[in-house]
């Protein structure tokens, strides 16, 4: 199985920790957080990864030769302009082009940690038959993501007091916490039609408007936890000292 791990972004909210380094190669407890995330992935299986690079990428490659790869056939994707979440994706696609086999590949952020089964949420996306799976969770957030009463993407929201931003109409839409790990089908490609930086979740909005299958996988009681500010670090170091979470 096949994955992708967006590590390009600038890190701006890790400052003063990304002054000097890119955010993949934070470290909490020792580890970098790319570290954390291949070694995710590679207890679920995945052997072929593809990272993303923007900011100091050459630290990024040198780290990874340094480390022999972590054991994993990898890849790196350049980006001389950000692409965000959806072109640095689509820039990618080549990686994850099979004309024989249509294996759903994961893509996921340099800097969330979770317990969330990634073997289960593979087989969700399969039985589902969908187009993309996101791991999603009832919590508090600055930014929802809707979905319908058949788990199916129908909008967004900033916010709980905001107006809802819908893609396909629906009253009783519930919002949810998007946990930046997907399961996706390869032939999205085929149906991305932006080009340059865009979102991943603008993209998905459009599909699911389209009447395309963008699932909910709900781990509510998983543990999870956004890397993306400094006190964060420390909490996530904290969870790793009292056991709530383990690095494989």
């Amino acid at each position: 199985m096949k994955a992708m791990i967006l590590a390009a972004g600038l890190g701006t909210r890790l400052k003063p920790l990304t002054d000097g380094r890119p955010k993949a190669l934070v470290t909490v407890a020792g580890r970098t957080l790319l570290e954390i995330a291949l070694m995710r992935l590679r207890a679920f299986g995945v052997r072929e990864v593809i990272v993303n690079v923007h900011h100091y990428a050459e630290m990024i490659v040198e780290y990874l030769r340094a480390n022999n790869n972590f054991g994993m056939s990898i890849e790196v994707s350049r980006e001389e302009e950000l692409l965000d979440t959806g072109g640095g994706l689509k820039k990618a696609a080549h990686f994850f082009f099979n004309p024989s086999v249509d294996e759903p590949f994961i893509l996921h952020n340099v800097d969330v940690i979770s317990a969330i089964d990634l073997g289960r949420m593979v087989q969700f996306h399969t039985e589902h038959a969908a187009l993309a799976t996101l791991a999603v969770q009832d919590r508090p957030t600055s930014r929802y993501l809707l979905f319908d009463k058949d788990s199916q993407l129908c909008g967004r929201q900033a916010g709980s007091a905001a107006k809802a931003e819908l893609a396909r109409p629906d009253a009783d839409a519930q919002a949810l916490a998007f946990s930046g790990i997907h399961v996706i089908s390869p032939h999205i490609f085929a149906k991305m039609r932006k080009e340059g930086a865009f979102s991943i979740i603008d993209a998905y909005l459009q599909l699911a408007a389209q009447g395309e299958r963008i699932v909910a996988f709900r781990e509510d009681d998983c543990y999870w936890r956004d890397l993306g500010r400094p006190e964060s670090i420390q909490q996530a170091a904290d969870d790793l000292a009292s056991g709530k979470f383990s690095v494989i």
